[in-house]
């Protein structure tokens, strides 16, 4: 028994009104549904659900216990440490997802949050677990609306000035991509909000967009720090997680 499908499918960021057309009919004929479980009572496991019974109601979800990251301060500090400590994660759950895999037939798909090419493993894990040898299987990723967009959205903003780049990056490397000079940044994955410094630039924020718990904040980054830290913590204790993204940026 093999799975002859795998679907990598972004579902947006929560909200069941904002997958594409192309998402809902990937999950109406998939046979099953993959979803990593992070812990027992996993809030985001809870709005897959929901977003499986709003529009594939019947779909099978299979819950797979989410492997442990090793977040010690010697596998965050340095690069080569936070690399080694990703790719295992990685690789650990490749052999828990292809296990589920090679004793399932017909079609898969993996229920992203947001968009697949933005800070997801997914993609790489599915090409780890074919680059293996053992499983064959044709596969196909189904974009989604992503947390930059919605944010864009909801802030009625467009991401760049005429003609003007965008660097995005995580909360980890902020820092670095300012002192390179980066004057328009989207941030994403940040374990906090650290604003210190820039009194000149504006920020942009968004928390759990596209959810019940949405939480917006605009204006000098200086200003917003306290009420974003606040925020963060509210939306925590309102859902059960947050995750927020921002765009900074140096006013001309």
């Amino acid at each position: 028994m093999n799975v002859e499908r795998v679907q990598i499918v972004g579902i947006g960021c929560g909200h069941p009104d904002q997958l594409t057309v192309e998402a809902v009919q990937a999950l109406q004929v998939a046979d099953f549904a993959i979803v990593a479980r992070k812990r027992e009572d996993d809030p985001l496991l809870a709005a897959r659900r929901a977003i499986v019974d709003r529009h594939a109601p019947g779909l099978e979800i299979v819950e797979v216990d989410d492997p442990e990251r090793d977040r010690s301060a010697s596998a965050s500090a340095a690069k080569d440490g936070y690399e080694t400590a990703v790719a295992e994660w990685h690789e650990a759950r490749a052999a828990r997802y292809e296990d589920v895999l090679a004793h399932r037939s017909g079609r898969a798909v993996f229920l992203v949050w947001g968009d697949p090419a933005f800070y997801d493993s997914t993609i790489r894990i599915v090409e780890r677990i074919l680059d293996r040898g053992d499983l064959v299987f044709s596969w196909d990723v189904v974009p989604g609306i992503s947390a930059l967009q919605l944010l864009a959205a909801r802030h009625r903003i467009v991401l760049h000035d005429v003609g003007q780049p965008i660097l995005v990056t995580t909360g980890r490397r902020l820092r670095e991509a300012i002192d390179a000079g980066a004057e328009n940044i989207l941030v994403m994955l940040s374990a906090s909000v650290d604003l210190a410094g820039l009194d000149d630039w504006h920020i942009w924020w968004g928390a759990n967009l596209g959810t019940d718990s949405e939480y917006l904040i605009t204006g000098r980054a200086v200003e917003a720090a306290d009420g974003i830290a606040a925020a963060r913590e509210r939306v925590k204790a309102e859902s059960g997680w947050v995750m927020d993204v921002y765009l900074l940026r140096r006013p001309a």
